[in-house]
């Protein structure tokens, strides 16, 4: 009997077993149909939820877009009287209940977390992911006591308080992805300890300072992403460490010296980017250590030296970016031997001698080819011909040397886009001709190429035809074919095209962008319809005459109209107050309008440029309203008025120049908290200036930002470039492009009166003073010797006296100074700018002296005047085209170049202050955009 019941209490058991196993399988593999989410829980998430707002936010909106999620509020769905189980974002453990993974992502949630206590009962989450929202205070004291999450997402958010240590205490993460926010502050140590971390992403933060060495404890990591932050000095070796990486990204901060050798061990390594930094040395070798590698890019950095023939040991390379550094040499062949190399960007660096492509067997994997911008010479190989997957080529500025058989490109079916400007080659290009090879060309740039195109029909074109550069072809007629439905971009400036710019240019659905500048355009035709679409409508330099035409007023979209240098009369039409939502730039420079500035028209513009016409009256009020404007330059007109000082509530307003008008009155003390250039010249100014009147102008005691990238670093809005003339060094220099370092003060053709302000000392950013031509009298101010960036210093014809300050023979970058005209006494300082300067500068200043002078005036034959500016121009002449090379810019044709070293000088002082001047935007798309449109261009 006793067995017997131990043999029914075993098979009762074994039942029981089986009947909990199968129960417990059931409730995992089934939906649950009853509430499995504890109370407490449900409780602590709408407590959660009820401390945030959901937000109309497009930034999330369209970030989620693109990633193929349409945001949306998931804690709608949540509800007290539900489970929260089946809350949309919520994931539950089906055996305990508890809440495991929280998915707010693309949620639109705003607003601060108040308290700790809605998420203390969400012990047991093991991931949380709040990503694609905009919190905007403190976060991670909230989660301080979920010890057991093991993958934390609070990435594409608003956060800006630093990371406490207290993340420490989440010892079981393996996932911690903080991108896309505001963190600032050191990098945690903290984060160091999290020994099991295998993903880490700080990415698009401000997290400034050093990688620290610690780094290189989290042995664990596979994925490692510190990209677009403020992380500055040396790589540390500890990377090293990191055997397990697969994928590593430092690029878009300011960290320097060379990448380590360490770099070798990380043989797992599929992704390593280090662009956009400022990394030096040689091409890293222990990289060709890294056979694993399908991605390498070091763009944007300044590497020296070639490239190794041996760079094929990466044979698994797919991707290679070596651009805009200064790579030199040959550019090797074997790489593009390597079989599945598909994109090789090495633009803008400083390869020479002949391109060539190796051995080549099977029709290559290459898609990518962007060699432009070097010094490649010779005949463009034949054998390009055999990559026909190339869906983008770009080989502009090739120096041919000779002619160029244009039919080698006919059997690059796939091609995209395709740059084959500035060949520097005698052949012609038939347009017509050429254009029929390709059947899916979208970019098409011979810029620089002589073009012959003629309006044959039917034309051979490619249906996808939508962005055409033909500047400086030599064309004189519109191609018919340009009338495309698709066209989206249309660039023929410098060329020779005469009479009218035809209407239907204006009903072309898509077209965005037009360039007509440089030509010798007479008139615009109008047209009953109008396209909706164009943004950008530049007209500068033709010889436009006539009022300026009243259907730019029914382009509601534009953004940018330049008409400057042209023979456009009457008034500035009233309807432009149609624009005034959408227009940014507004140039009407070196015309003949007359009348005053209308009121009422300029919302949101950041660059107004009415210089050089015959306005008159005075400057509307309504320009106070303007809170974006960043340039104002009403120069050489007949405005007559006092003192703008309203102007100084503008919040971005960094150019003011009034320079030969009849501006009048005092200047009494004002704060321009953003100015960095102003220019009052030539007016009727009077009054004196009391000593702290500079006191306020902050931009030009400490600017604060460096810049390395063309779009940074000048003054303008998308790819226009804003553009003025200046006073420097006692020559007319037009500034084509301004640079945003760039500071000045001119004061000169006045009548101020009483002491230079001492305040003076405090613009140590200040490149340019010029006081010259007024009644200044007593001491030249020795704190002009804090100026330590100061290029130009002129003085001359006033009343100063006493002597001229010993300290500003210290201002190294101090390389034109004129004292001539003035009351000046004493010792003339003996530093090397005093000595290199002539004798003019300091003419009629009878109590001078001392041995500087003497050098200096020691010679009879001491050219006059004259002279020297002749041999200066000499000089000029010789580095023109490099100065134009440099700033990208052109004067226009109708008026004389005024020419100025100067341009030069301040070039050569930015880059011996900051880093190297690198030539393309920083988020270029190589793929996508043309060369010479905007980042900001749509491709389609």
């Amino acid at each position: 009997m006793k067995g017997f019941w131990n043999i029914t209490s075993t098979f009762s058991l074994t039942l029981s077993i089986l009947f909990l196993f199968g129960y417990s399988y059931e409730d995992v593999s089934a939906v649950p149909t009853r509430h499995l989410c504890r109370p407490e829980q449900r409780d602590a998430l709408l407590q959660f939820k009820n401390e945030f707002e959901v937000l109309n936010s497009s930034l999330t909106y369209y970030y989620c877009m693109y990633k193929g999620i349409k945001p949306h509020g998931k804690t709608e769905s949540w509800m007290n009287n539900s489970d929260c189980c089946n809350w949309e974002g919520i994931t539950c453990n089906p055996n305990s209940g508890e809440v495991i993974e929280l998915n707010l992502s693309c949620s639109n949630l705003g607003g601060q977390f108040h308290s700790s206590s809605s998420l203390r009962n969400l012990h047991s989450l093991t991931t949380l992911l709040l990503s694609n929202n905009e919190f905007s205070g403190p976060i991670m004291s909230l989660i301080g006591n979920l010890s057991h999450l093991t993958s934390l997402d609070l990435s594409q958010n608003g956060f800006s308080e630093f990371i406490p240590s207290s993340i420490v205490d989440l010892s079981y993460l393996t996932f911690l992805d903080l991108s896309s926010n505001r963190f600032s502050g050191p990098i945690p140590s903290s984060i160091g300890n999290l020994s099991h971390l295998t993903y880490l992403d700080l990415s698009y933060n401000s997290f400034p300072g050093q990688i620290p060495s610690w780094i290189g404890n989290l042995s664990h990591l596979t994925y490692l992403n510190l990209e677009l932050n403020q992380i500055s000095g040396k790589i540390p070796s500890s990377i090293g460490n990191l055997y397990n990486l697969t994928y590593l990204d430092l690029s878009e901060n300011y960290i320097v010296g060379e990448i380590p050798s360490s770099f070798g061990n990380l043989n797992q390594l599929t992704r390593l980017d280090v662009g956009f930094n400022r990394l030096n040395g040689s091409f890293p070798i222990a990289l060709l250590n890294l056979t694993k590698l399908s991605s390498l890019e070091l763009s944007y950095n300044q590497f020296t030296g070639t490239i190794p023939h041996n760079i094929t040991s990466l044979s698994k390379l797919t991707t290679f970016d070596g651009s805009n550094n200064a790579f030199a040499g040959t550019l090797p062949s074997s790489l593009f031997t390597i079989p599945s190399i598909e994109y090789v960007r090495l633009y803008d660096n400083r390869f020479n001698g002949i391109l060539e492509f190796g051995n080549i067997s099977s029709p290559p994997k290459l898609r990518t080819l962007n060699v432009r911008n070097n010094n490649l010479r010779g005949p463009i190989p034949a054998t390009i011909s055999k990559f026909i997957n190339l869906v983008l080529l770009r080989i502009s500025h090739y120096n041919t040397q000779g002619p160029v058989d244009f039919s080698i490109f006919s059997h690059l079916k796939l091609l995209q886009v395709l740059d084959l400007s500035y060949l520097n080659t005698t052949t012609a290009i038939d347009l017509n001709d050429f254009l029929s090879y390709f059947k899916r060309l979208g970019v098409l740039d011979l810029s620089g190429n002589h073009v012959t195109a003629t309006n044959k029909s039917p034309v051979p074109v490619s249906p996808l035809l939508h962005q055409l550069h033909l500047s400086g072809c030599g064309i004189t007629k519109l191609p018919e074919f340009v009338r495309n439905k698709h066209m989206s971009v249309l660039n023929i400036s410098n060329n020779k095209i005469k009479g009218q710019v035809p209407g239907w240019l204006w009903t072309l659905p898509k077209l965005r962008y037009l360039d007509l500048s440089n030509n010798t355009f007479t008139g615009f035709k109008s047209s009953t319809k109008h396209g909706l679409s164009l943004k950008y409508l530049l007209a500068s330099d033709n010889n436009f005459t006539g009022k300026i035409p009243s259907f730019i007023c029914d382009l509601r979209g534009l953004s940018i109209l330049d008409l400057s240098n042209n023979n456009f009369s009457g008034v500035i039409p009233p309807c432009m107050e149609n624009l005034k939502r959408t227009l940014e730039v507004l140039s009407l420079r070196q015309n003949r309008l007359h009348g005053g500035l209308p009121e009422n028209m300029f919302e949101i513009l950041t660059t107004l440029d009415v210089g050089h016409n015959k306005l008159t009256g005075k400057l509307p009020k309504s320009l106070i309203n303007s809170s974006y404007l960043q340039v104002l330059n009403v120069e050489s007109n007949f405005f007559n008025d006092t003192f703008p000082f309203w102007l100084s509530s503008l919040p971005q307003l960094k150019i003011l120049v009034l320079r030969s008008n009849a501006f009048h009155g005092p200047i009494h003390d004002t704060s321009f908290p953003k100015l960095q250039i102003v220019d009052i010249s030539h007016n009727h100014f009077n009054g004196s200036l009391s000593s702290d009147y500079f006191v306020n102008w902050t931009a030009m005691s400490s600017l604060g930002t460096t810049y390395d990238q063309p779009d940074e670093m000048y003054m303008g809005v998308s790819y226009y470039h804003d553009s003025m003339v200046l006073m420097n060094k006692g020559l007319e220099m037009e500034l084509v492009r301004i640079l945003k370092i760039y500071t000045a003060v001119d004061f000169s053709g006045n009548k101020f009166e009483g002491e230079i302000p001492s305040s003076i000392g405090l613009l140590k950013e200040l490149h340019v003073l010029n006081l010259s031509n007024n009644a200044f009298s007593g001491h030249i101010p020795s704190s002009m010797g804090n100026l330590t960036a100061l290029e130009s210093l002129d003085v001359s014809q006033n009343q100063l006296s006493g002597e001229i300050p010993q300290e500003l023979g210290e201002l190294s970058f101090l390389s034109y100074m004129n004292f001539s005209h003035n009351k000046l006494t004493g010792l003339v300082p003996g530093g090397t700018q005093f000595l290199r300067l002539n004798c003019t500068s300091f003419e009629d200043n009878p109590g001078l002296s001392g041995p500087s002078l003497e050098e200096i005036c020691r010679d009879i034959h001491t050219p006059t005047p004259h002279e020297t500016l002749e041999s200066v121009e000499e000089e000029e002449e010789e580095v023109l085209s490099w100065i134009a090379a440099v700033i990208g810019g052109k004067v226009p044709r109708n008026k004389p170049r005024k020419r100025s070293v100067g341009i030069l000088l301040s070039i050569d002082v930015y880059m011996s202050k900051h880093a190297s001047i690198n030539e393309l935007p920083r988020n270029y798309t190589d793929e996508v955009l043309p060369r010479y449109i905007p980042r900001t261009f749509p491709t389609n």
